[in-house]
């Protein structure tokens, strides 16, 4: 693996998507600044404020321990808060790949590399949802 400044501000891209949300994941790798991760130019924090989500966003970041984490900039679009952040989860793992290829093991070995390609199932005429039928009544 070759060292990258960060002052030559190139980065890893990954694209994760889930449901309807799609996440563009890029890493910097860390220079002289301190670990920051943004979403949509906000601080992560701010963006997903329910820890659980946070915590499933950053999970991929794991791997480098807590010393070595790079600066973590994405663009996150459509889809509500849960897949947006399991997006987001996808797009890191897949930028953490091409950043490092000898990590896609342990991401692996983790979960963080399935697509979860599960989606709203579509309503169908003559049902009340998807699959719920009207209530049957005998009189």
């Amino acid at each position: 693996m070759s060292k990258v400044s960060a002052k030559e501000n190139k980065y890893f891209e990954g694209v994760g998507r889930r449901k309807t949300a799609v996440a563009r994941v890029r890493i910097y790798p860390l220079g002289d600044e301190k670990f920051s991760a943004k979403v949509n130019d906000k601080d992560i924090g701010e963006f997903f404020p329910v820890l659980r989500m946070r915590n499933a966003a950053l999970a991929p970041l794991s791997v480098f321990g807590e010393k070595s984490r790079p600066v973590v900039k994405v663009s996150v679009r459509g889809g509500g808060i849960t897949g947006q952040a399991e997006a987001v989860t996808l797009g890191l793992a897949r930028a953490i790949i091409k950043f490092n290829p000898d990590l896609r093991s342990t991401l692996k070995g983790l979960g963080h590399l399935t697509r979860d390609d599960r989606a709203v199932e579509r309503k169908k005429y003559g049902l009340r949802k998807a699959r719920r039928a009207p209530q049957w009544k005998k009189r």
